[in-house]
């Protein structure tokens, strides 16, 4: 253990949290607005977090709820536990649903009071919110397309038991929310904790599983990335990449997006101790006594990979050939209509900012709703912040169709490509960490970067955009073509030149722009790639071909 004073305040906390219940029951029962500090950080291991709205903050009115994430292994969803979802939306959030980047579900506004109604109702309908956040393994992502082309089969069996498997197994979740009775995991809830230990992992630990040639979770970003090797047999091994991550904070010096790396090419055997082997290694070498460089991809760094290598193989008690060379031809979501493989077909509907919501003559959340009552469908979330729904019969697609024309939701080929491939984080008024705003300018911003594309002529150009209100990178701004930053109120920077695939970061372009200078700053580029581009060359291979000082130069940007 390392003494208390070369450890974070958080590691002390954790370590006296007995197993994960603070003093979570107690202050429930307090009549505040808000929870204490310490209890705040623990309660993110239940899934939840505490915020307030800072536009009401400014008014001397701190409004004070919870946002509660739902875990959803691969973003798979019955229509059972869509509907169950949609219900509480109404009875316990502000009404709307919000998918993530993990393929989770987030609530908004959730009162202090009605935590525990709202937590306990998701586990009687099957769905959990333990480790949806904190120091463990978060929800385990999976491209949800599904196809029945022989590309995907039995990854989803691999995504539940990794994802159980790695749950917290303290018993202190159930007696908090659903009173110890057995539900979801309830029969592996367990302490202590055989896996975390007492003070858990040093920081998240994220676990992807692309599909060949797919990239469309951002697999190189997780820190273990898990790619399937297929034969004529089936499925015959597992690509291991470890060591991503795009979080960087303003003001920590050496804190940068990474890619991961290949590690290795494993049987699928071998997978669950691979992965608990690396899970382990941050364990045992992450930083704890600085937060900001805790993540797995710092120690990957530090060690370099031969060495990293070693010590999996060591902790396995085997050798692993190395890692079989990956290609990849899609880094896009799964959006329209398209065929399963098996006669039924899949709709891939775009969500604005992954906001299930009713809003003016848009009412996507009553459309969803209504449809999962009469259809039946899957339903799954993706990377994207997307939805699709599945097992479609073929006679059912112009009913389906008409109804969301109805309700104001529009197909995604009626969209500009740059509206459909546009992700933004929360940020303003309710993340903690935001510094300044991206969902709400999203819609303004993605309609004056389609103006300046037509004008370049490439209005139907295929470009990834991405927003954060912050440099921690929510909204995985470093893998986009166009990567928007906010780096202080009202100020953003420009990110260039990543791949397409998701293979390759990019990098800083422009600094310190006010949000009126964007787009202006953006145009001449558009003007150089419409003039330089190569036949079907894309436009983050564009301007990492071109390089950085070449387009300042071009484009007389230069960083401020």
């Amino acid at each position: 253990m390392i003494p208390s004073n070369e450890r974070s305040q958080v590691e002390i906390l954790k370590e006296n949290s007995r197993s994960l219940r603070g003093q979570i029951v107690e202050e429930i029962a307090l009549e505040t607005p808000s929870f204490a500090k310490q209890t705040v950080h623990i309660l993110k291991f239940h899934g939840a977090y505490q915020q307030s709205d800072r536009d009401a903050r400014k008014q001397g009115d701190a409004q004070y709820s919870s946002m509660v994430r739902v875990s959803v292994p691969g973003g798979i969803l019955t229509p059972a536990q869509y509907l169950t979802l949609d219900r509480l939306a109404g009875e316990f959030g502000d009404g709307s649903l919000r998918a993530t980047t993990r393929q989770d579900i987030q609530f908004y506004r959730v009162g202090k009071t009605n935590l525990r109604a709202l937590i306990s109702a998701l586990n009687e309908g099957l769905l959990t919110t333990l480790a949806a956040c904190g120091d463990v393994v978060r929800n385990v992502v999976c491209c949800p397309a599904p196809y029945r082309d022989g590309r995907r089969n039995g990854l989803e069996s691999y995504v539940r038991e990794l994802s159980q498997r790695f749950k917290p197994k303290t018993r202190g979740y159930y007696e908090i929310w659903v009173d110890g009775e057995k539900s979801v995991a309830a029969e592996s809830a367990g302490d202590p904790e055989p896996l975390y230990g007492a003070t858990y992992l040093p920081r998240k630990f994220k676990i992807g599983f692309a599909a060949p040639g797919d990239n469309c979770i951002d697999v190189y970003t997780n820190d273990v990335g898990i790619v399937p090797v297929y034969g004529d047999g089936g499925l015959e091994a597992f690509t291991i990449v470890v060591g991503g991550g795009l979080a960087m904070s303003v003001g920590a010096k050496g804190t940068h997006p990474r890619l991961a790396d290949p590690l290795a090419t494993i049987s699928p055997e071998d997978l669950t101790s691979v992965a608990e082997a690396i899970i382990t290694i941050h364990r045992d070498f992450g930083n704890r006594a600085n937060r900001k460089f805790a993540r797995l991809k710092y120690v990957v760094e530090e060690w370099g990979l031969e060495r990293f290598r070693a010590e999996v193989e060591r902790r396995v008690g085997k050798p692993f050939p190395a890692a079989r060379p990956l290609a990849w031809s899609n880094g896009q979501d799964h959006l329209g209509w398209r065929p399963q493989g098996d006669g039924s077909w899949f709709l891939g509907l775009p969500v604005a900012s992954g906001r299930i919501a009713d809003r003016g003559r848009t009412t996507l959340r009553t459309y969803l709703r209504e449809l999962v009552e009469r259809f039946q469908p899957g339903v799954r979330l993706t990377s994207h912040q997307n939805v699709l729904l599945t097992d479609i019969a073929p006679e059912a697609r112009a009913e389906i169709e008409a109804a969301l024309r109805a309700h104001g939701a529009p197909l995604a080929a009626e969209l500009p490509p740059i509206v459909q491939h546009a992700l933004a984080c929360p940020a303003l008024p309710t993340c903690g960490l935001a510094i300044t705003e991206a969902e709400r300018i999203l819609p303004d911003l993605t309609a004056e970067i389609q103006s300046a594309l037509d004008r370049a002529g490439l209005g139907r150009q295929n470009i990834s955009l991405r927003v954060t209100g912050c440099p921690n990178g929510c909204a995985r701004p470093y893998t986009a073509e166009i990567g928007i930053v906010g780096l202080s109120v009202n100020m953003y920077g420009i990110w260039l030149g990543a791949s397409p695939f998701g293979t390759r970061l990019g990098f800083q372009f422009a600094v310190n722009l006010p949000r009126p200078r964007i787009v202006e700053t953006l145009e001449p580029v558009f003007d150089l790639f419409r003039e330089n581009r190569r036949d079907g060359e894309a436009f983050g291979d564009f301007c990492h071909r071109i390089g950085l000082e070449a387009l300042r130069s071009a484009t007389q940007a230069a960083p401020q």
